[in-house]
Order: structure tokens, then C-alpha cells, then sequence
């Protein structure tokens, strides 16, 4: 389990600082927690978003999606929150950010490429999903 959080704290760490480096360049560095976690907000709304497509492509189910759903406002409130207890509460992020500046220059590097291709992953994953539904006949499951 600590494996886990330390290797989400590190995926946090490396768009944190990818964030900071690209703001750095622009000029400042506004807002760049926000920024990052509203990016790793994103990619858990993809990865959630992606499971949803091939549990409907799976299962031939035709779901029409609406705001007042609890299929949509439950998954987004159970994501706010963990990110809020893992991020934002009493700033963990901070501590483990100190630890990670300090790795080598190599295994920074070697952990940027991995967190690069995860994302890469997700996004691959995320617009495939939506290729196969795109594929299936709905008008014969309705």
C-alpha cells in the first residue's frame, strides 16, 4: 500500500513540476498546485470515464448520461474527496515533493518517462474506449 501512495505522490510530483517549469517559462508560477491537480483530476475522470465506455460496450447497455444522475455526480464527489485527503489535506504533498527534488538526476528523468507514458496510456485509453463505442450498432439494443 505504501507503494502506491508514495508512486501517486510521485505522478502528482512530476506534472507538479512540469507545470512549474512550463510557468516558469510563461512568466510565473500562478496558481501551479491548482493546475496540477486539476490535471490529475482530469486523467481520473478519463480513466473513469474510459471503464464506463467498455462496461457499456461489454454489456450492450445504452446509458443516457444527465447532471442529475448519480452516475455521474458520485464518481466526481468520491474523486474531489480522495483527492482532497491525498493532496490538498494538511499538504502531504509538500513533504514527499522534498523527497522527490532530491532523487538523482537519472532516476528523475527515468521516473518522468514513466509518468509520461502512463499519461500517454490514458489518453490512448480514453479516446480508444470512445472509438468502440462508436463501432457498436445501438439501434439494435435499445
Amino acid at each position: 500500500m505504501k507503494f502506491i501512495k508514495k508512486s501517486y505522490y510521485y505522478f502528482f510530483y512530476r506534472i507538479y513540476r512540469s507545470i512549474e517549469y512550463t510557468s516558469e517559462l510563461s512568466g510565473g508560477k500562478f496558481l501551479t498546485f491548482h493546475k496540477a491537480s486539476l490535471v490529475v483530476l482530469a486523467l481520473e475522470a478519463w480513466v473513469f470515464f474510459s471503464f464506463m465506455a467498455y462496461y457499456r460496450i461489454f454489456t450492450k447497455t445504452s446509458i443516457q448520461l444527465s447532471f442529475s444522475m448519480p452516475i455521474i455526480y458520485v464518481p466526481a464527489i468520491i474523486i474531489y474527496v480522495f483527492n482532497y485527503f491525498t493532496l490538498d489535506y494538511k499538504d502531504n504533498w509538500k513533504q514527499f515533493n522534498v523527497e522527490f527534488a532530491n532523487y538523482s538526476k537519472r532516476k528523475n528523468r527515468i521516473g518522468g518517462w514513466i509518468v509520461f507514458g502512463i499519461i500517454l496510456l490514458i489518453i490512448s485509453n480514453f479516446i480508444f474506449s470512445f472509438y468502440l463505442i462508436s463501432q457498436v450498432d445501438w439501434s439494435q439494443y435499445r
